[in-house]
């Protein structure tokens, strides 16, 4: 992507303007296989959680995507991270992984690797007759 579409693009990964944030503001805690970054908000020196004793203020924490901006490619453990479900950073806490569990898909709507059923238009529209297998339904009178 070029130096223009990382400046005004929003859809197509982290801008210019984001990147340049996380680095002064954002602490970096741990990276996922997909190669996503997780950050969190540097504490301030001198600064408590709750300032002046007004309010009980959450950790801010946000994820860099590497690639395309798509939420779904957020793993289950650190989702729970991010939205305070758990304090730790996941990685000090993951079991192993098991033997059946499956390798992360990308969700595949909207592309020519999409999931298109027999008689579907994309497949020529054609589709297997109903006769046979169906008897209307007729009111006795």
């Amino acid at each position: 992507m070029g130096l223009l579409g990382k400046i005004f693009t929003w859809w197509d990964g982290a801008t210019i303007g984001t990147h340049l944030w996380s680095s002064r503001n954002g602490e970096h805690v741990g990276t996922d296989a997909q190669g996503n970054k997780y950050y969190r908000q540097r504490k301030k020196k001198g600064s408590d959680d709750a300032p002046n004793g007004s309010y009980i203020s959450r950790e801010r924490r946000w994820v860099m995507y590497e690639g395309a901006n798509d939420a779904s490619r957020v793993p289950s453990e650190w989702h729970g991270w991010l939205h305070g479900a758990f304090d730790d950073v996941p990685e000090s806490n993951l079991p192993p992984a098991k033997i059946w569990e499956a390798d992360y898909t990308p969700n595949a709507t909207g592309t020519a690797a999409a999931y298109r059923p027999q008689g579907a238009l994309e497949k020529g529209g054609k589709r297997a007759s109903a006769v046979g297998d169906y008897e209307a339904w007729t009111p006795e009178g």
